[in-house]
């Protein structure tokens, strides 16, 4: 069932909700519809438009939310989807310190990788190989990212979330949903290594 994006009476974001909960809202007055999904709702006494964003009535006072959780969907939304040491697509989580070496599983020392960097990186640290990164990783921030994090997207929701950051993330869900969108192929890069040039592997 499609989820539809919550605001508060402020428009900042909430959540998401599924379609009962949202339809729910709106029919008893709690919140009103911003955006429709594109589809008719019937039931035996009439029909209504499928909502995609409703914003509620009243203000909501949201307690302190500490960081946002480290899940699979939300590392490789703050990742892009791509492994952080070569640029292909990631499949897997790899702790840049390993747990073996005593390594954290927290948001910065957790990243997206491919399969093939996470095998020959194994239990090693990223000198022992002479990998870098581009940036280091670290915890997302943002009132959208209670959204983004869900990995749940739609593309109404974007001029809704724009204002409270995540834009690049959101803009890999766009791409995502939209297969028919023709991309420029991503370049397969190995990792770099210190006093070298970010080169393409050869095919």
């Amino acid at each position: 069932m499609p989820h539809v994006l919550v605001l508060n009476a402020s428009y900042e974001p909430l959540g998401v909700v599924s379609m009962r909960r949202a339809l729910i809202l709106v029919l008893n007055h709690k919140a009103i519809a911003l955006e429709d999904a594109g589809t008719t709702l019937h039931s035996a006494t009439g029909a209504v438009r499928a909502p995609s964003v409703v914003k509620l009535t009243r203000f909501v006072r949201v307690p302190y939310r500490g960081p946002v959780p480290l899940t699979r969907r939300a590392l490789f939304a703050r990742d892009h989807g791509r492994c952080v040491y070569c640029g292909a697509a990631a499949t897997s989580v790899d702790h840049v310190i390993p747990r073996s070496r005593g390594g954290q599983h927290r948001w910065d020392n957790v990243v997206a990788a491919c399969r093939r960097c996470n095998h020959t990186k194994a239990d090693r640290h990223l000198a022992d190989l002479g990998w870098r990164m581009k940036r280091p990783p670290a915890a997302p921030s943002g009132l959208a990212w209670r959204v983004i994090g869900t990995g749940i997207k739609d593309p109404r929701w974007r001029p809704y979330l724009e204002p409270y950051g995540g834009l690049d993330q959101f803009r890999d869900f766009e791409h995502h949903d939209h297969p028919e969108t023709v991309l420029p192929a991503p370049v397969r890069t190995r990792p770099i290594r210190r006093g070298e040039q970010h080169a393409p592997l050869s095919a």
